[in-house]
């Protein structure tokens, strides 16, 4: 099927995208990061890694160990639990808190399948929860943490008490236009070139759009994002994952959510704009939406103590 691909592309217009990949290669190309070069920043004291499914699940536990109903926080596309730590930071020891990275991001990487459906996501979470004796716990999700988050609570609604969605994904968003780096990753030859070509530049840009307040995008914050993007198999997960066809129609099942949710939404959020809060407001009949002002795509990083706040007087027992 690649090969047939191939054959389609005019010879001069193959040439052009042989010569601009070495051009990329030679000005941007980065090598992969292991693990274990990366452990050292990006882990501290809370830091575990668990066998799930094939991959050690670098996770944290937090916050207060008598709490019987821990939060459960999923971050986004192309993030790490990193994003959440301003918020773990304000919470405290008011709650117990859980978090990780999600396969195909952070430290943990790549699955062994190369599969990032959400039902795959899904099974994974459960998966990761049975291991932790986790039987009940509130889901906290922002972007693909929310897809996540409401998914599981509709695979396992035993499980989730409430719900919290941030910024969420999950309603078709074929007529919006797909980020420069999606097209290429489903161009031949240009897209194998992606797995180890990252400017950094890039990187910066792509956390700046998801912020309103560009001034709170710090060296520090980018470089994060970027170096574990070079974490060893996570560039060919993101190939992965934007040339993935697939598409769920498990957005259908949304009225299907008893639990009591709480919607965050950044106003300013170009990725997912706020017609898709008050879409989630309306599909989920016990529901509560929070629109935060002149506030991106992530609002646990861009207000966190607003989000804290929010998230503590929503999942109080």
């Amino acid at each position: 099927m690649k090969l047939n691909k191939l054959k389609m592309i005019p010879f001069s217009l193959l040439t052009t995208i042989v010569m601009i990949a070495v051009f990329l290669c030679f000005w941007f190309g980065h090598k992969d990061m292991k693990v274990e070069e990366l452990k050292p920043k990006y882990t501290n004291t809370h830091s575990k890694f668990i066998e799930v499914q094939g991959m050690q699940v670098h996770y944290r536990i937090e916050g207060n160990e008598a709490d019987s109903v821990p939060l459960l926080l999923l971050h986004g596309a192309g993030s790490s639990l990193h994003t959440w730590d301003s918020v773990v930071r304000i919470i405290g020891n008011k709650r117990k808190i859980i978090r990780l990275d999600l396969p195909a991001y952070g430290l943990t990487g790549p699955t062994p399948d190369r599969q990032y459906s959400i039902e795959s996501y899904t099974k994974f979470i459960l998966n990761f929860l049975e291991k932790l004796k986790v039987t009940k716990c509130d889901l906290v999700g922002n972007s693909l943490g929310g897809y996540i988050s409401w998914s599981v609570t509709l695979e396992r609604p035993s499980m989730v008490r409430k719900l919290v969605i941030m910024d969420a994904i999950g309603y078709s968003l074929e007529k919006r236009e797909r980020p420069l780096a999606f097209k290429l990753a489903r161009i031949p030859v240009l897209n194998k070139v992606l797995t180890f070509v990252t400017p950094r530049s890039i990187i910066e840009k792509s956390v700046l759009n998801l912020y309103a307040d560009k001034g709170r995008v710090t060296k520090t914050l980018v470089d994060r994002y970027f170096e574990l993007t070079l974490r060893e198999g996570n560039r060919q997960a993101f190939i992965d994952i934007a040339s993935s066809s697939t598409k769920s129609e498990l957005y259908k099942m949304i009225p299907r959510i008893i639990q009591p949710t709480l919607i965050i939404w950044g106003s300013e959020d170009k990725f997912v704009p706020v017609e898709n809060a008050n879409r989630f407001k309306t599909d989920i009949p016990n529901s509560r939406l929070e629109i935060l002002s002149n506030i991106g795509h992530l609002p646990m990083e861009e207000s966190p103590t607003k989000t804290a706040e929010l998230i503590l007087e929503f999942t109080r027992f």
